[in-house]
């Protein structure tokens, strides 16, 4: 692996106080090429703009997939990487849903640790900060013939984070457009995939909500996931998630959740649930909460929903799930506890 050191850092110059999110990045970014069927110079450089043809395919044609990841430091300033290999499992998948190139995992997980490493001192220690790592592949041949892409570039970039959500957020419930199809790419971290999103939500945010809980895109009957989460429901002590399928993402912080609130004596169903459903148990009293997870926003708890024009509130309640699930995973992800599941990973460098 190729690596080229900036001259200038940004680090000095940067407010961490005051970040907003993803707007500012650290001094260098991951870059590995493909081309004539295999994977080029890896390599690690100055953050800097990068020049692309008009013509190459991500432009007219969309063959783009990203990740979304994050770096911690604990106390002792080690670095920590939550459940890596299920990202490269991911944008493997999304990868071939989208006809282009495996990335090996013998570029994906060295890249990952050699660009922390390097920039290592973006990662702030203290519980709310993090650095998201995002991984991204898109089609860069120059050719607007409709076809795949022959030529690809692999790219990871580094963003100092704080929290996504400051409080509790609304969302509007889905009933004329869709996230995502049977048969098509939902399940696929595709950069079209949001890109679609951003035109219905703005309408939500218009009426005064911060997400859309998508739906079922036959009978708008059965809640699937919102813009950058997954969805949980509790009625009464039962927490109910959505199984994942081809219009569900299969969220890492999502399976996580499941899991330890397996593990802590949570009943957990996960099946479909439909709206329908829901409004009625919060008529007879027994929808306790709604919470999203993902990535960037780890447990967002949802305050309210909107649905055929009417407005449902939920009140915060003391020892929530979501409260509870999201202090147990923080603690693991900054290695405040132990981790019995063995997802954690830390960062070091590797050079190849």
């Amino acid at each position: 692996m190729r690596i080229e050191k900036t001259t200038v850092s940004k680090l000095k110059n940067t407010d961490f106080n005051n970040l907003k999110f993803g707007e500012v990045f650290t001094d260098h970014m991951f870059v590995c090429d493909y081309e004539d069927g295999k994977w080029n110079d890896p390599r690690i450089v100055p953050y800097k703009a990068i020049q692309i043809d008009p013509s190459a395919n991500v432009f007219h044609y969309g063959q783009a997939v990203f990740e979304g990841m994050k770096a911690y430091k604990d106390k002792s300033g080690k670095i920590w990487l939550f459940r890596p290999t299920e990202n490269y499992r991911r944008i493997s998948i999304s990868s071939e849903r989208l006809a282009m190139p495996v990335l090996s995992e013998n570029i994906f997980l060295p890249a990952l640790n050699e660009l922390l490493s390097l920039d290592k001192e973006w990662v702030k220690p203290g519980i709310g900060n993090s650095l998201y790592v995002r991984p991204f592949i898109f089609g860069s041949q120059h050719c607007i013939a409709a076809s795949p892409s022959k030529k690809y570039k692999f790219m990871i970039i580094l963003s100092p984070v704080q929290s996504y959500y400051s409080s509790p957020i609304r969302v509007l419930v889905a009933e004329k457009y869709s996230r995502a199809t049977n048969g098509g790419v939902g399940y696929a971290k595709a950069a079209g995939n949001y890109g679609a999103q951003f035109y219905p939500t703005r309408l939500a945010q218009e009426e005064g909500y911060d997400q859309i809980i998508w739906t079922d895109s036959k009978n708008h009957e059965f809640l699937e996931e919102a813009g950058t989460m997954n969805i949980f429901i509790r009625i009464e002590d039962t927490l109910i998630t959505a199984p994942t399928t081809d219009t569900i993402l299969d969220g890492i912080t999502r399976k996580s959740i499941i899991k330890l609130a397996k593990d802590n004596n949570i009943n957990v169903e996960v099946r479909p649930i439909s709206i329908n459903e829901i409004v009625k148990a919060h008529s007879s009293g027994k929808l306790k909460e709604i919470f999203g997870s993902g990535t960037a926003v780890l447990v967002s708890e949802i305050s309210g929903f909107g649905y055929k024009g009417k407005n449902y509130d939920l009140k915060s309640i003391k020892n929530s799930y979501s409260s509870t699930l999201k202090s147990i995973l923080t603690k693991i992800q900054y290695n405040l506890t132990t981790d019995p599941y063995g997802w954690r990973s830390e960062v070091s460098a590797v050079k190849v």
